[in-house]
């Protein structure tokens, strides 16, 4: 996410200036609340808070005790606050809090924590999805994600195995929410989620409400693919390792047979887009057969521009000249053209331009060595953030993100930025640059 991304979401969400601050009931436009560490009792036994305590009931219930606080008690991982999250949200919201404000830490809503606090063993199921449905009745939006893990409330449900909360979120999505993807899951949907975490509840659950057992993440995995192998388990959780067995047989039995696979929809002509998409494309001097390069890279033919099923907006479906895509040109059951498996792929139309002869037949001309770039001193980085006296430069964050850029899709920020960095720019509120997801 570039520094123009956080400028775009501070003005859909405002940072809370004072840590004491009260926001407006009928403000309409979400809050992104500054962290804060839980309000523990000065005589509190417990190294968390638990709201069935005396001591905790009562800073719970002091009006003095702020959103931002209340937030940090959320994020405790016991069964003591996940149990009694109506309780704890309730007086959230009578503090003011919007109902989709999100959590400066972990930016997520109270919706995205009511969905984790069903999950077995820790919270209940049945509370969280009657405090769910009250969250919903109150305008709180399904869609929303956090920025960190870009998932949903769906998403969560699913992570943590709680079917109640499924039905509820679903009963107030969009049509088709139950495949929706997520960029931290190699692009997988909701039943990849559950399928890699072993939640067989979830699974059921999701198959019964009409998820979709054969769509391919970006790696072509399917489901019952990213379903942990029991062989690489350890003994001690054999009961795991059965567990992903039984749960990888239960996908693959749902896979539609071959014989049972729906006719592909006929490819569509070429010549039948849109009034539309044809001044699209004469504005950027393209035709339909045309050689284009996507994204600097891969060289092909254009064979399809229009909308499509999968995403909105316009998009360019391209014939590679080496097998290296991602399809024969369907998707999801939809031919929007023909070619050989594997040299098909979509892509933004704005991620498509014309391969001109120039470029193709001109020599390489010479180029100047490219510097190394710097070494940044994360010591000192550290210190900064540590004292609360200097702001990081954005530049100096997309200078980071170019040193560690490659040649994959997109960029993981846990695995190629140092993590005490991440640390600076979690604690200072910046957001990471996205990455661009070519289908």
């Amino acid at each position: 996410m570039t520094k123009e991304d956080v400028l775009r979401e501070s003005s859909v969400g405002d940072s809370v200036p004072g840590r004491y601050s009260i926001i407006s009931r009928n403000s309409e436009r979400p809050v992104i609340h500054q962290v804060a560490s839980a309000p523990m009792p000065s005589d509190c036994e417990f190294s968390f808070f638990d709201p069935n305590d005396p001591l905790c009931r009562e800073v719970l219930l002091d009006p003095r005790t702020t959103v931002p606080e209340l937030f940090a008690v959320l994020r405790q991982w016991v069964p003591q606050v996940q149990r009694n999250i109506s309780v704890i949200g309730n007086e959230i919201l009578k503090r003011g809090c919007g109902v989709n404000d999100r959590d400066g830490l972990t930016d997520m809503t109270l919706l995205h924590y009511c969905c984790k606090a069903g999950a077995p063993g820790i919270g209940d199921a049945e509370s969280a999805a009657s405090f769910a449905r009250q969250l919903l009745s109150l305008g709180a939006e399904p869609s929303l994600r956090s920025r960190w893990t870009n998932m949903n409330a769906l998403h969560y449900a699913a992570y943590f195995d709680v079917p109640p909360l499924i039905r509820v979120v679903l009963q107030a999505s969009q049509p088709g929410e139950v495949d929706a993807t997520c960029s931290d899951f190699d692009f997988g949907t909701v039943l990849h989620i559950a399928a890699s975490n072993l939640c067989t509840s979830a699974v059921k659950c999701l198959l019964e409400l009409g998820a979709n057992p054969a769509f391919r993440n970006d790696k072509g995995q399917c489901p019952a693919d990213v379903v942990p192998e029991p062989l690489d388990m350890p003994l001690e959780i054999a009961d795991a390792a059965v567990q992903a067995k039984e749960l990888r047989t239960l996908l693959q039995e749902v896979l539609p047979r071959p014989d049972d696979l729906l006719p592909l929809l006929p490819a569509r002509p070429p010549g039948l887009i849109s009034d539309k998409t044809r001044a699209q494309l004469s504005s950027m001097g393209l035709h339909i057969g045309d050689k284009v390069i996507i994204a600097g890279q891969k060289v092909g033919t254009l064979r399809f521009c229009g909308s499509t099923e999968f995403a909105g907006g316009l998009w360019a479906g391209v014939e590679l000249h080496q097998p290296v895509g991602k399809n024969d040109g369907s998707v999801a059951g939809v031919q929007y053209f023909t070619c050989p498996i594997k040299h098909g792929i979509f892509a933004p139309l704005s991620k498509v331009s014309k391969l001109s002869e120039r470029r193709k037949s001109s020599p390489r001309q010479p180029t100047a060595p490219v510097p190394h770039p710097r070494r940044i001193d994360l010591a000192r980085v550290t210190s900064k953030v540590n004292t609360g006296t200097s702001l990081i430069d954005p530049t100096s964050i997309s200078a980071l993100m170019l040193m560690n850029s490659s040649s994959s899709h997109h960029l993981c920020y846990t695995r190629d930025v140092p993590l005490l960095f991440l640390c600076g720019l979690l604690s200072v509120g910046w957001s990471l640059p996205g990455w661009c997801y070519i289908c």
